[in-house]
């Protein structure tokens, strides 16, 4: 029996090869899975597998968002919260499939489709939800004109990023037990946005943000570039996110309400800052939890101290054997001590810790981790960093996980939300 799986693939973009990551970086970053073909059919992983209603969560709502930051749902996974994880996904691999990457294009950096039919044309037809509000990210980054005619690459300062959803539907309402308001952010797709990502050393947040420079609350400069900086009359990021968010607020504060921002990679990042964001921003905020897929660092240890303390539930999605979420910087701890043969080195590497931390590249992992690996399914190519970074991988893999103990189940439940891949 030939076995294949039915991946997405990019409109007007060739399927690129993952053991030679395309340097043009004119693909999606989510492109088709190289799953191992000799394996897996997705069709036989379907009659394997045990169907599963989406779960009705009710009252147990917050619960699911992290009001007491997963405890007793992660390991091992519970099936409500796996259910949830990947519906959350789904909306990010829509933002993916939205995206025109065809550098040939007229229209590329935009979204390919209208707000009104984005989730049916992307396989959601079904969501429940309504999407109100485009998102768009500018790039900080401005590169000298002679750099335009040594490549071909377009110079887009600024493109689609997602989108705003709004649940509607009355039934799924009642389903999740409040009215829930997804923000989904895909990952890297245009050139400049690469060249931010590289901006890898802290910057203090900004005063519009509550930053103050002798608190040292710091985040990495890309990514707050991306989220602040604004062209002609496109307005930044955080002006749309704070606008919508406002608006949501005012027509819907009166009822049970929540905010999941959910992204993968740089989406990941923003997500971070966004709810960050909103946290400080609005007094009478919803619950916000973000919800992430293979994210990368995105500040220090202020940070994190400063979002522990606004209230927000931060879920990141890791896979052990993706590099994205090893970057940028170091996470260097200071109950550290290191010996060797009875030779205390703690002097040393406090010696390291302050030289590292003079060049800004001391970061903090953020909110609460599930942890996955690549290494555990026997349906993945190892040693692919593209595969491991993609999405559909980490889709794959919460799909299949159980617990530490027992990573991976061999007779895996379809969940709808992933039926699509």
């Amino acid at each position: 029996m030939r076995l294949a799986i039915r991946a997405t693939t990019q409109p007007h973009t060739s399927s690129p090869s993952f053991s030679k990551p395309n340097p043009s970086f004119s693909h999606a970053t989510t492109p088709t899975l190289p799953f191992n073909k000799s394996q897996l059919a997705w069709d036989s992983l379907k009659r394997d597998s045990v169907q599963c209603n989406s779960p009705k969560l009710g009252h147990r709502w917050t619960q699911y968002q992290g009001i007491n930051q997963w405890e007793g749902l992660l390991d091992p996974l519970d099936d409500n919260l796996r259910s949830e994880i990947l519906r959350y996904g789904q909306f990010v691999e829509a933002a993916y499939r939205s995206f025109d990457f065809d550098t040939s294009s007229p229209t590329y950096a935009t979204c390919r489709y209208s707000k009104a039919s984005l989730l049916t044309r992307t396989g959601m037809k079904k969501s429940g939800y309504r999407i109100t509000k485009n998102l768009r990210a500018t790039c900080g980054v401005k590169l000298p004109k002679w750099i335009s005619s040594v490549s071909q690459l377009p110079r887009v300062q600024s493109s689609w990023i997602g989108y705003v959803a709004v649940c509607q539907d009355k039934e799924e309402i009642t389903r999740l037990g409040r009215r829930d308001v997804v923000i989904a952010l895909r990952g890297t797709a245009t050139s400049l946005e690469w060249l931010e990502n590289l901006r890898a050393t802290l910057t203090n947040l900004p005063n519009h943000m509550g930053g103050n420079a002798s608190e040292g609350c710091m985040v990495e400069n890309g990514f707050l570039s991306l989220y602040v900086s604004k062209q002609g009359r496109c307005p930044s990021l955080q002006d749309m996110v704070r606008e919508e968010v406002a608006r949501v607020i005012q027509s819907y504060g009166d009822e049970p309400l929540s905010l999941t921002i959910t992204g993968h990679s740089l989406g990941a990042a923003l997500a971070i800052l966004s709810a960050y964001d909103i946290t400080t921003t609005f007094q009478n905020a919803p619950m916000v939890t973000v919800v992430s897929f293979g994210g990368p660092r995105v500040g220090n240890d202020k940070f994190r101290g400063r979002l522990e303390n606004s209230g927000t539930r931060i879920l990141r999605i890791v896979n052990s054997d993706d590099v994205i979420t090893k970057v940028p910087g170091l996470v260097v701890h200071d109950d550290d001590v290191a010996s060797n043969n009875g030779f205390h080195v703690a002097s040393l590497q406090s010696w390291f810790r302050r030289v590292v931390e003079d060049m800004q590249l001391v970061y903090a992992d953020v909110g609460q981790e599930l942890r996955l690996s690549s290494r555990e399914s026997p349906f993945l190519k190892k040693g692919d960093v593209a595969t491991c970074h993609d999405l559909k991988t980490y889709l794959h893999l919460v799909n299949g996980f159980v617990s530490s103990s027992s990573p991976y189940m061999s007779k895996t439940t379809l969940y709808p939300t992933e039926a699509y891949l």
